[in-house]
């Protein structure tokens, strides 16, 4: 390490930003070991930050009153001055010789409060190669007298200070501190920045350290411009602070209210200009009340000129603990030096003393390790300022547990303190006072000896004290800051260009974090929160802010995928298009049904010409892919009829079916389906278009996805809003009102009764009645297939009548041997028809026999053209030049289904047929299934 100076013992001293602690920070760095102290826990944790990124965290130590950091390899410590380990002193248990040591703020040793620890470290804190001392130039001469190995250096300011005069609250710049000596003048002058200014951070000594840091951290980060603190900025924080108003020259020292001490004023004032930037301090309001500098005030203060500091307190720092009043005397001895002057009493002794008076202190101290461990008890700080009786009582209750038992504060006891003050409720001042208390049981859980579980009742204090004093920091926040008037004072000012604005998921605009009002799609609204004289300012911020952001929003529609956009198709909502969670365009009536006009949001149709061709060309793509995806049958019907190659009659039959939307009822087909050969039923067939008994449909577009975009388009063609939709999956439901009636039939359902069916079950059933029939079985609304839909029977009854069915009651069964007529017997009793179907249709169903078909297909009259003209029949139907074939006989002996081509099964050979039975019937069942099966020929 190279010697910096010719002793080893330097003292570096000068104003404020002048370099001293980062100076000792380098040389700290370059020796084996060092230790420094600070006046302020803050100042230790900042510069502890500082030397791990240097040197890594295992060599790094933190140790302040209520933090301890030592890892087991620590070789450089940062501490509070009254942490310091050194002998004679309270911390126990950790090496005391280190290659390098220095004291910050030197001159803190003529403060009455803690004037007599920055003086013992003066004078018995020294570095095994190098110590340093820093400080104000003001101790100097007694510095020299007490040190006299000491070579004292000087450094200049960095910048220059100057004087700015008297300032209105409102005309004070950007940047500014100001200075205030009480909370509650703190607290008026934080909300008035808030209205004029968007608000403050609050710096105060009552704050626990983390707040403390957290609200600089605001003002560092530019959230707010201006800080409100108490003299607590005055030691040594590293503010970007360009002016310092002092709202009050006079302050209250715990004993009487005087006027600051131009050091004191110089040392605050000296916050203003960091580095090579020049700062500027001056008073609040005019230039006679309570702030107004005197000139000589002022020249000192630029001058940095300041009355010599004569004194310094000073208490023995190494007292006797053989016996207590060997320590009492030794706390109690006068300086024999005139450049010290005896401490007030502090409140440790103050507590000492009385519990001096302790009869039960008197009989258990005897010894060396409880005179210790009396003052170490003693040395409690008082956190929340309650004074030595109040606080001495809390010391007493904790040194009886010291000195008892384990010699350990209960596990329990130590909990329930904590838990009293585990809460968030409560204003500011109540916050401050739990914090401070959390700090006093802090500082107990970092006694090595006090606790059984030391580290475990540590961490529990550290994290209470961090809930604490982030609900003190929101606390403040909430009171003193208004970011949205900060950030749009901020937008009118230079930096308006660099300020960050975002959109947030659920459409609020944001400017530099905090929100200004919410964009629903590309229209702005203000925050109907606002107040009123803020909304023109907020209609403004938005004008000159979001140009830009409408830009790249649409830029971003344009370049967003597929699967970013979605059908607006809920129940009365007009169909349009949503980019998310964002309505960007309106689907209404265009030259077809799958051309639908695409109308832009009318905040699109804002931006440039070009941007709206991006965004409805983007959006036509997108529309155009999803009819591909799902309505790719309507499309090829869309094409088939337009096409010449196809015959005019069949496109004619496309052209109505898909103007209906791939779904319509048969009878609004019979005539043009009359008009078709067996060739043009075969383009039908192919097409995938199944023709059933009482719709035609593809089976394509009744899927979910297809029935969604047909209600779409249907709507818009007509400008309704879209209709409410069965859920997906579903095959019957409900009737429902009138609406949900609508929109069933548009996704592919038909009516029965007080229930609606989807069309391809119900065509499903059509089919199986004529199996039933073929087969010469009863069918009804308990056979399996209607159960299992859950059909009920006057719905079931409806559909056997609509789809062309009527009850029949054959003939009385012919006579039969014993075996045959138990077998009839076993097969149970016939079915019964519901209420619901005309009087004449239920009776005849009621009186069906258990056995034979209950039903008789007569069907409506078919046109000539349904007929098949030769061949081999396609539509399911027999040539009438031919006779019905007989059911051909299965392996197992039951009756075949019928053959793939629409002919009916032939019976079973050896099956008995009934006498004086009509064969018209039968014939009939066969036509009406050969004509469901063969639907498609």
């Amino acid at each position: 390490m190279v010697q910096f100076a010719r002793s080893p013992i330097t003292a570096v001293l000068g104003p404020t930003n002048t370099g001293k602690t980062h100076l000792a920070v380098e040389r700290m760095c370059g020796h084996s070991s060092g230790m420094m102290g600070f006046p302020l826990r803050l100042l230790a944790r900042e510069v502890y930050d500082r030397v791990v990124a240097i040197k890594g965290p295992q060599l790094v130590a933190l140790i302040t009153g209520e933090e301890k950091i030592v890892p087991p390899g620590a070789r450089y410590f940062l501490c509070t001055a009254e942490s310091m380990p050194l002998s004679g002193g309270r911390e126990t248990g950790i090496k005391e010789d280190f290659a390098f040591v220095a004291l910050d703020e030197a001159q803190l040793g003529s403060d009455p409060e803690r004037g007599h620890i920055f003086t013992d470290r003066l004078l018995r804190a020294r570095g095994r190669e190098e110590t340093m001392i820093l400080g104000s130039a003001s101790i100097s001469r007694v510095v020299k007298a007490l040190v006299p190995d000491v070579e004292i250096i000087g450094r200049p300011r960095f910048s220059t200070l100057s004087y700015a005069g008297a300032k209105k609250l409102s005309r004070l710049p950007k940047r500014s501190a100001i200075v205030a000596f009480s909370a509650e003048e703190v607290y008026a002058v934080a909300e008035m920045l808030r209205r004029f200014r968007g608000g403050a951070a609050v710096v105060m000594g009552a704050l626990s350290p983390r707040t403390r840091n957290s609200q600089v951290q605001m003002f560092l980060n530019g959230e707010v411009d201006y800080l409100v603190a108490t003299d607590a900025i005055g030691m040594g924080l590293n503010l970007d602070v360009a002016h310092v108003a002092f709202a009050s020259l006079r302050k209250f020292d715990g004993r009487r209210s005087r006027r600051l001490t131009v050091s004191e004023m110089a040392q605050i004032a000296g916050r203003a200009g960091r580095h090579h930037k020049d700062g500027t301090f001056g008073s609040l309001g005019g230039e006679d009340g309570d702030a107004a500098f005197t000139p000589e005030e002022i020249e000192a203060i630029e001058a940095h000129r300041f009355p010599p500091i004569e004194q310094l307190f000073w208490r023995n720092g190494t007292p006797r603990t053989d016996r207590l009043e060997h320590l009492l005397a030794d706390l109690e001895q006068k300086p024999q030096r005139s450049e010290l002057r005896a401490a007030p009493e502090a409140v440790d002794l103050a507590v000492l003393r009385r519990m001096a008076d302790d009869p039960l202190v008197i009989e258990r101290v005897k010894g060396k390790r409880q005179v210790e461990r009396l003052w170490s008890a003693c040395g409690l700080p008082d956190f929340q300022k309650l004074g030595a009786d109040h606080h001495g009582r809390t010391v007493s209750r904790i040194w009886h547990f010291l000195s008892e038992g384990t010699g350990h504060i209960p596990r329990d006891w130590f909990a329930q303190n904590l838990a009293r003050l585990d809460s968030v409720q409560g204003d500011i001042d109540t916050l401050s006072g739990r914090i401070a208390a959390a700090r006093t049981w802090s500082y107990i859980a970092h006694r090595p000896d006090w606790l059984a579980h030391p580290a475990e009742m540590a961490e529990r204090t550290r994290a209470l004290e961090e809930k604490l004093s982030d609900a003190l920091h929101a606390a403040l926040t909430q009171r003193f800051v208004d970011r949205r008037t900060s950030v749009l004072l901020r937008d009118i000012g230079q930096n308006a260009s660099n300020l960050p604005v975002t959109v947030e998921p659920d459409g609020s605009v944001c400017v530099d974090g905090e929100t200004i009002g919410k964009l629903d799609g590309f229209r702005f609204s203000v925050d109907p929160a606002t107040r009123h004289q803020d909304r023109k300012m907020l209609l403004a911020a938005a004008e000159r802010r979001l140009g830009k952001v409408l830009r790249v929003k649409a830029d971003e529609l344009v370049g967003a995928a597929d699967t970013d956009f979605a059908l607006m198709d809920e129940a009365g909502q007009v169909p349009g298009i949503a980019w998310g969670e964002t309505p960007v365009a309106s689907l209404l009536a265009g030259p077809s049904l799958l051309a639908p006009e695409i109308r832009l949001d009318r905040a699109i149709l804002s931006l440039d010409q070009d941007v709206q061709k991006q965004v409805a060309t983007r959006l036509a793509v997108w529309v155009e892919a999803q009819k591909q995806k799902h309505l790719l049958p309507l499309v090829k019907m869309s094409e088939s009829a337009s096409d010449p190659e196809v015959p005019a009659v069949v496109r004619a039959v496309f052209a109505q079916l898909g103007d209906a939307g791939g779904v319509i009822a048969r009878t609004d087909l019979d005539s043009a389906l009359g008009h078709l050969d067996k060739d043009q039923r075969h383009l039908l067939r192919k097409a995938g278009i199944d023709i059933g008994v009482l719709d035609i449909y593809h089976p394509g577009l009744l899927k979910p996805g297809a029935a969604r975009w047909r209600s779409a388009l249907l709507a818009a063609r007509i400008a309704k809003p879209c209709l409410p939709l069965p859920g997906p999956g579903l095959t019957l439901i409900p009737a429902g009102e009138k609406f949900e009636q609508m929109g069933a039939r548009i996704a592919g359902f038909r009516g029965f009764g007080d229930q609606m069916l989807r069309i391809d079950m119900a065509e499903r059933m059509a089919r199986a009645a004529h199996e039933a029939i073929a087969k010469n079985e009863p069918f009804t609304h308990a056979s399996p297939q209607i159960v299992s839909l859950g059909l009920s029977e006057p719905s079931f009854l409806q559909l056997m009548r609509l789809a062309g069915f009527r009850p029949v009651t054959p003939p009385a069964p012919p006579p039969a041997d014993e075996a045959v007529t138990e077998a009839a017997e076993a097969t149970g009793e016939g079915a019964e028809v519901a209420e619901g179907a005309e009087a004449e249709t239920a009776a005849q169903a009621q009186a069906t026999p258990a056995t034979g078909a209950n039903w008789a297909f007569r069907g409506r009259q078919k046109p000539r053209g349904d007929r098949p003209q030769n061949g081999r029949p396609q539509n399911g139907r027999p040539n009438q030049s031919q006779q019905p074939r007989q059911p051909r006989e299965g392996k197992d002996g039951a009756p075949r289904r019928p053959d793939k081509d629409g002919r009916p099964p032939r019976p079973q050979s050896g099956r008995p047929t009934a006498p004086g039975s009509s064969p018209a019937p039968v014939n009939n069942a066969f036509a009406g299934l050969a004509d469901l099966l063969g639907r498609n020929g």
